[in-house]
C-alpha cells in the first residue's frame, strides 16, 4: 500500500479514488500528523486541502480504530465561508471517510433548518457548516460542542473578509479547552495571525503557497471604449474557447444585465448572485460542472468558495475594487496545473486605475485591444477545419449512404462546402463590432484657449462631412438643445449623424455625415416647415464668437455701473506737500 502513513481506512478510500500521489499540502500535513498539534496552514483553494485536514483529523478522531463508534455528540466541526464550499467539503469527506461509518451532517444557510436540527439530535461524528447557521443551532441548543475533539476553519481569510469574525469567536468560545484547532487560509495576514494567537496553542505553521502562485495564469488588460463593455466580453468568450468561463460584475444589477445580454446573443449562461435560493444555486453549479452551461456571471461574494475544474477563462467585466479582490477573482482559474487566462476589461477612462490595481497585486498584464470580428472569424475557420465531426466522418454509416448520394447529385462541391460553413456559423453567437482604441498613452497639450477651442471643434468632426445652413441664429436664441431634435426630425437622421455646429448671429451651420447626405437631402426637400439648405464649410474661428448678453443703452452703448470720484487738485510749491502750520491756517 503506497499510502502507509495514512490511517488504513482513509488510505483504502484514497486508493479507490485513483490517487497515485499526494499534493504538497497533503504531504506537509501528513508529515506532522503524529504531533497532534494545532496547525496554521497557508494553502490555495483547489490544492487538495480538504483531504489534507481530513487526513489530519483522523489521527485523533479514529486513533487505532478502523471505524467510528455509535454517533452521539459531534467530534469534529468544519466551518466554511460559503454554502458551496461547505457542500464541497461534505462531498469530499464523505468519500474519504466512507470506510469508517462516519455520519456527516451539513448545517448551511438556505437549507431546511428543521431537518438539520433533527439530524443533529440523532447524533453525528462530523459537522460541516457556515458560521451563521452553526451559531443559530448553538443558540437553540441543537448543536452541542462540548464533546468536540477537532475544529477546522477552512478559508479563514475569506470568512473574515465576509464579516464573520463575531460568529467565529462565538463558535470557538463554545468549544472545550482541550480541542485541536486546524486553521487553513490562502493568505496569512495580521488578522489571521491575531485569530491564531488567540485560539490556537503553539500552532505549527505550514506554508505551501508558492511565491508566484499565479504563475499558471496569463493576464490580459483589454483597452476598450467605455460603452463597449458588453461587446468586449462577447468577443472574448467567442475568441477564447474555454470549456467554462466566469464573468465578474460589480453589482447584482450588472449581473442580471450581463446574463440577459449573453443569453440574447446565444450563449448558455447562468448567474450567481444573492438573489438566488440555495436550490437554484446548486442547480446552476451542477450545470456548470456537467458542461451543460458554459458561462457563469457572478458577483464577488456569490462566487466565494466556488471551484470549477474546467474553468480556464476569467473576465473582469467590472474592475475589482482592490488588488486582493483581483487575485481572489483571478485565482478561480489556473488551478491543479491547468493553464488559465484572466482578462481585465478596461474602459479607456479607467486605465490609470487598472494600472494601479495590477501594480499593487504585483501582476504583469499584456495590454491589448479586444479581438475584432475578423480575428474571431479566422478562429472559427480553424475550429471548423479541426472539428471532430469532420475528422471522424470518414466512416460512413450504411443507412446514410442514400442521402449522401442524393446530396452529391443535387449539389456541387462548392454548394455543399458553403452549406457546411453557413450551418456552423448559425449555431454559434455572432461577434460584435469593436472600436480600436490606441494603446499608446496620449500626453495632453499645454492648456490655452486656442487648443481648447480646436479640441472642442474636432470632437464631433467628420472626415468628409457635408455642411448645411438653417436661417436661425444667435439673435433668435438658437440653441443646440432644440436645434438637434429639429434637424434629426426634418432629415430623418440620428444625433450621431450630426457633427460640428456653428451658431452665427442670423444663421446656424451644421455638419452631416457624408453617408447620410442623400437621405438627408431627400427628407429636407419634402419637409416644407423648416428651411434647410446645403452650404459651404465655415472658416476656422468663424461662428466661435460668444453672444454678448450685456445690457445696452438706447443709443447702443454699453450700460455699465461706474463709480465717479471727486478729483481735488492741490498745488504745492514743493514735493513734500503743505507744512503743518499751513494746514492749521486753512482750518
Amino acid at each position: 500500500m503506497p499510502f502507509t502513513q495514512i490511517h488504513s481506512s482513509l488510505a483504502k478510500a484514497i486508493e479507490n479514488k485513483g490517487y497515485t500521489a499526494l499534493t504538497a499540502v497533503q504531504q506537509a500535513v501528513l508529515e506532522q500528523q503524529n504531533n497532534e498539534q494545532d496547525l496554521l496552514v497557508s494553502a490555495q483553494t483547489g490544492s487538495g486541502k480538504t483531504v489534507a485536514y481530513g487526513i489530519a483529523m483522523a489521527t485523533t478522531l479514529l486513533a487505532n480504530k478502523d471505524q467510528f463508534a455509535a454517533a452521539k455528540l459531534p467530534l469534529a466541526l468544519i466551518i466554511a465561508p460559503t454554502r458551496e464550499l461547505a457542500l464541497q467539503v461534505h462531498q469530499e469527506l464523505s468519500w474519504l471517510y466512507t470506510n469508517t461509518k462516519a455520519k456527516i451532517v451539513t448545517c448551511i444557510g438556505g437549507m431546511n433548518v428543521r431537518k438539520e436540527a433533527y439530524a443533529l439530535e440523532k447524533g453525528c461524528h462530523i459537522v460541516v457548516g457556515t458560521p451563521g447557521r452553526l451559531c443559530d443551532h448553538v443558540r437553540h441548543n441543537h448543536l452541542d460542542l462540548s464533546g468536540l475533539d477537532t475544529i477546522v476553519l477552512d478559508e479563514a481569510d475569506e470568512m473574515l473578509d465576509l464579516g464573520f469574525r463575531d460568529e467565529l469567536e462565538e463558535l470557538l468560545s463554545a468549544c472545550p479547552s482541550n480541542h485541536r484547532t486546524l486553521l487553513f487560509s490562502a493568505t496569512i495576514d495580521k488578522d489571521i495571525e491575531n485569530l491564531a494567537r488567540r485560539y490556537q496553542k503553539k500552532a505549527l505553521r505550514i506554508n505551501t503557497v508558492p511565491t508566484n502562485q499565479h504563475r499558471d495564469i496569463e493576464y490580459h488588460a483589454s483597452l476598450i471604449h467605455p460603452k463597449e463593455v458588453d461587446n468586449a466580453v462577447i468577443n472574448y468568450l467567442r475568441f477564447i474557447d474555454s470549456p467554462t468561463a466566469m464573468v465578474f460584475c460589480a453589482t447584482r444589477e450588472l449581473v442580471r444585465h450581463m446574463q440577459s445580454t449573453l443569453i440574447e446573443r446565444g450563449f448558455s449562461c447562468v448567474a450567481l448572485s444573492g438573489d438566488l435560493g440555495q436550490e437554484e444555486r446548486n442547480h446552476a453549479i451542477k450545470s456548470l460542472r456537467s458542461g451543460q452551461i458554459r458561462v457563469c456571471v457572478a458577483t464577488d461574494v456569490a462566487a466565494r468558495g466556488l471551484d470549477l475544474p474546467t474553468l480556464d477563462l476569467v473576465i473582469h467585466a467590472s474592475l475589482p475594487t482592490n488588488s486582493a479582490t483581483l487575485l481572489h477573482r483571478s485565482g478561480r482559474t489556473g488551478r491543479a496545473g491547468r493553464k488559465g487566462r484572466c482578462v481585465l476589461i478596461v474602459p479607456s477612462n479607467q486605465r490609470n486605475r487598472a494600472e494601479r490595481l495590477l501594480a499593487h497585486a504585483k501582476v504583469t498584464a499584456s495590454w491589448e485591444n479586444p479581438p475584432d470580428m475578423m480575428a474571431i472569424r479566422e478562429k472559427d475557420n480553424q475550429r471548423l477545419l479541426s472539428n471532430p465531426v469532420l475528422l471522424s466522418s470518414k466512416d460512413i454509416m450504411e443507412e446514410d449512404q442514400p442521402l449522401i448520394q442524393q446530396l452529391i447529385e443535387q449539389f456541387n462541391l462548392n454548394e455543399l462546402a458553403n452549406a457546411v460553413i453557413s450551418f456552423y456559423r448559425s449555431i454559434i453567437p455572432n461577434p460584435e463590432e469593436i472600436t480600436n482604441i490606441s494603446l499608446q498613452k496620449q500626453r495632453s497639450a499645454p492648456y490655452n484657449k486656442e487648443n481648447r477651442r480646436q479640441k472642442s471643434s474636432e470632437k464631433y468632426a467628420f472626415t468628409n462631412g457635408v455642411w448645411y445652413e438653417i436661417p436661425v441664429g444667435r439673435n433668435e436664441k438658437a440653441d443646440p438643445k432644440w436645434l438637434i431634435p429639429t434637424i434629426c426630425k426634418s432629415g430623418n437622421i440620428q444625433k450621431k449623424d450630426i457633427g460640428n455646429i456653428r451658431i452665427f448671429d442670423n444663421a446656424t451651420k451644421f455638419e452631416i455625415s457624408s453617408e447620410k447626405k442623400d437621405i438627408f437631402n431627400k427628407n429636407i426637400a419634402n419637409d416644407k416647415s423648416v428651411n434647410i439648405y446645403q452650404t459651404s464649410a465655415p472658416s476656422i474661428g468663424e461662428g466661435d464668437k460668444k453672444p454678448d448678453y450685456r445690457r445696452k443703452r438706447k443709443n447702443g452703448s454699453d450700460l455699465k455701473k461706474t463709480r465717479t470720484r471727486k478729483k481735488t487738485d492741490f498745488k504745492y510749491k514743493d514735493k513734500s506737500g503743505p507744512s503743518s502750520s499751513s494746514r492749521k491756517r486753512k482750518k
